[in-house]
């Protein structure tokens, strides 16, 4: 069976969530609702449905999200009970009626390729409800690494929501944590799938909601992105370099140095990529990066 964990906190577009669950056509999933103590109190709205589908909802005295964001993911699906599969709604996410019934419907062919990674094709709503129709499909069977590639290379998008994971991979492997929980997505996409395949819905839609509140939208937060984009690049190349061709780790290379620029001043930065390139051998990048070296630091 199919776990729904939803990370709860804000209240704005949690009705439309449930509402996108009440519509689906195969009512075969059970709903955990993980509160990161949050101020709004939506036990009213989740009455609504409760006899709709199966909820469990609990209320953590702690918050985690302010501090680490996969940390309140993690928790959230030690929720769940004995589900073989589980998706992390993000509670202003809604999903197509069909999405369910379509996960069933695909289960069989997931099972014998062995995969563990399920997605869905994915649209844009705002905070209107308008609909931005600029559906992104992937291929049926892709691998984890190319699609990251893709993605990076500007070919694509990914969200949490869209995801469906077998439920003891993430159990064992978890969430890693980075400021925001930016990028955290990415690479459970590739550590849950284990480098390999993830399979793909194209005629079920996740929409991922665009609003000024959340996370991926707002401006005042560049610098923490940057930060945890650099800690991302780095933990690619330093745990899973083997994983990438040559083309591939200087993709990276590029991204880690960009994040790195984005804050000059920030000495640790430079420690540790020169130590990076030190330790692999990146000699030629070693020595291009001292010319960049800001001379405040120098001093």
């Amino acid at each position: 069976m199919l776990a729904i964990v939803i990370p709860y906190f804000k209240i704005n577009f949690f009705e439309a969530t449930l509402q996108s669950l009440s519509n689906q056509s195969d009512k075969r999933f059970k709903v955990y609702i993980g509160d990161d103590a949050s101020d709004e109190n939506p036990k009213e709205i989740i009455k609504k449905f409760e006899s709709d589908f199966e909820i469990n909802y609990h209320k953590f005295e702690t918050n985690f999200g302010s501090k680490n964001l996969s940390s309140q993911w993690q928790r959230c699906v030690g929720l769940t009970s004995n589900e073989e599969w589980i998706m992390l709604l993000c509670d202003d996410d809604v999903l197509s009626e069909n999405c369910i019934s379509e996960f069933y419907k695909n289960l069989e062919e997931v099972v014998i390729n062995n995969i563990n990674v399920i997605r869905f094709a994915t649209d844009i709503i705002d905070d209107k409800g308008f609909v931005f129709n600029k559906i992104v499909f992937h291929p049926k069977i892709e691998n984890a690494v190319d699609f990251f590639i893709r993605r990076q290379n500007g070919g694509t998008r990914n969200s949490l929501s869209e995801n469906i994971f077998k439920k003891d991979i993430v159990e064992k492997i978890k969430f890693k944590k980075f400021p925001l929980a930016w990028h955290s997505d990415d690479l459970a996409l590739l550590e849950f799938s284990n480098f390999g395949d993830i399979y793909t819905i194209n005629n079920a839609i996740v929409y991922f909601r665009l609003s000024e509140i959340n996370i991926t939208n707002k401006k005042d937060n560049v610098l923490i992105k940057s930060k945890a984009s650099f800690k991302f690049f780095l933990f690619l190349l330093n745990v899973y370099k083997t994983k990438f061709s040559f083309q591939q780790r200087e993709l990276i290379k590029k991204k880690l140095e960009k994040n790195m620029l984005q804050n000059k001043k920030d000495i640790s930065r430079w420690f540790l990529i020169f130590s990076l390139y030190f330790r692999n051998l990146y000699i030629k990048d070693f020595f291009n990066l001292l010319f960049k070296i800001p001379k405040s630091i120098i001093k």
